[in-house]
């Protein structure tokens, strides 16, 4: 077989592999497929000028690029059926032509060519092309290594260090462990904090957001400085008493990009002690405030609420509200979670803060409509009247939204027993032909034919052979 030599192509394999991080087998696969690119712009260019090119897109899927390691060098290899007379060149021989050189060749086997051409027929766009496709495939196993690597990582919360920045997006190189090599990440526009200073080589901690796969890019990291978890992280490695497993954080609301810049980046954060002598909020304060300080200045002075979890929905309310004083939590609607609380007047305003955002935040926290009330000015009855209406309204729409999922139902089902009638009186393909897989052979004469069948079948099998005419060997 015609080789083309490449020398220095282990030299070659092992540097990618070194610079890339990338294992050898995956250097050479990404070569093959190049080399193979290669041919087929090779192929292509034959045609530029003289007429249309004849190729379809899966024209030379039956072709394969062989490396020789030893001799360092490839080879272009097509597999080729042999028939009686020949249609296509490229996936056809005819068979006197085979047994020239096998004579137990059979039509319908399968041989492998060499079709290899010589170094200086390649042309400079067929090795631009390989060079072209090399670097792409190399990419793409960066990054598919990359998804692997990242995926299931146990700490999602990764150290990064700003390297660019495009559009409205910061790149950020990050690493998976000690010694890996650092990898990029994108923290999107949405998910970067309002006070944070991204200039180049700054380190900020991160949240790896997630591995996703984009279209034409591959396997990319998105990484995020808004996120909850960046938060209950730096409390958990902040307060030893989270570590251990003496005090939870039960939830989480945070409102890190607020709609108006008049708002500040502000979090609440619910904690429960699992041993009645430890003070979850004070344990995750820590002594003047020295624990909680941490976590600011990581966030770059973000406010942080610690409220203290209660199993009693109206305690719970009242204290994720803080700082303001709660005079009285009325739970009116208790099925649609819906809450009135009653406030003094002069706390009316801390208890709905700027724009709305600590009741906002309360809400998300613990999961009821909150709806802050002037405890001078709460008139009971007509408020219970209009809650009663929206509780009929409610239920009304529940109603509706249970009828229509039921109707849904009834019709999947309808249409699930009339799909079975019809196949049993119409029979699809594939049901015929489980039906005949079931059947076994009966008797002596039907065990004979099917040995028989089976030992004309163990003749048959692909061969390879190699037909080519002597060249001399191209680098």
């Amino acid at each position: 077989m015609a080789l083309v030599l490449l020398p220095g192509l282990n030299n070659l394999i092992e540097d990618i592999s070194d610079e890339k991080k990338l294992p050898p087998q995956v250097v050479e696969a990404a070569l093959r497929e190049a080399l193979l690119k290669g041919y087929e712009r090779y192929r292509r260019t034959l045609y530029l000028g003289i007429s249309e090119d004849p190729f379809e897109e899966d024209y030379f899927s039956n072709f394969d690029v062989q490396l020789d390691l030893d001799e360092e060098g490839y080879r272009v290899l097509a597999s080729k059926i042999i028939v009686e007379e020949v249609e296509s060149d490229d996936h056809q021989i005819a068979i006197e032509d085979v047994r020239q050189v096998a004579e137990d060749a059979q039509i319908g086997d399968t041989v492998v060519l060499d079709v290899t051409p010589e170094k200086d027929d390649f042309g400079r766009m067929a090795a631009a092309t390989t060079k072209q496709v090399l670097a792409q495939k190399l990419r793409d196993q960066q990054r598919r290594m990359i998804q692997e690597e990242f995926a299931d990582l146990e700490d999602p919360v990764l150290t990064a260090r700003v390297i660019r920045f495009e559009r409205q997006s910061v790149i950020m190189a990050v690493s998976s462990g000690l010694g890996r090599p650092e990898v990029e990440a994108e923290l999107p526009r949405r998910d970067q904090l309002p006070n944070d200073n991204y200039r180049a080589n700054a380190t900020f901690k991160v949240f790896l957001k997630e591995v996703s796969e984009v279209p034409r890019r591959g396997p990319q990291l998105f990484v995020s400085r808004a996120n909850a978890g960046l938060v209950v992280y730096l409390f958990e490695n902040e307060v030893p008493e989270i570590q251990e497993g003496s005090v939870r954080i039960v939830a989480v609301a945070r409102e890190a990009n607020p709609p108006s810049r008049a708002v500040g980046p502000r979090t609440k954060v619910a904690v429960d002690s699992v041993e009645r002598e430890v003070d979850p909020v004070g344990a995750c304060i820590g002594a003047r405030g020295s624990r909680i300080q941490q976590v600011v200045n990581e966030l770059r002075g973000e406010k942080i609420d610690v409220i203290r979890w209660s199993p009693d929905a109206g305690q719970y309310i009242a204290n994720s509200l803080s700082p303001a004083r709660v005079e009285m939590v009325r739970l009116v609607d208790p099925d649609g979670h819906h809450a009135h609380v009653l406030v003094p007047p002069d706390q009316l305003s801390l208890a709905i803060g700027r724009e709305g955002q600590n009741v906002r935040l309360a809400a998300r926290l613990t999961g009821w409509k909150i709806d802050i009330k002037n405890a001078n000015e709460y008139d009971q009855s007509s408020e219970d009247e209009v809650v009663a209406g929206l509780i009929a309204q409610r239920q009304e729409e529940e109603s509706l939204q249970a009828e229509a999922e039921a109707r849904l139902a009834a019709e999947q089902a309808a249409r699930a027993e009339e799909d079975a009638r019809l196949r049993e009186l119409y029979p699809l393909p594939e049901d015929e032909e489980e039906d005949y897989g079931e059947a076994e052979p009966e008797g002596e004469e039907e065990a004979v034919a099917a040995a028989e069948s089976e030992s004309e079948g163990e003749g048959e099998g692909e061969l390879e052979a190699a037909v080519t005419p002597d060249e001399d060997e191209a680098r």
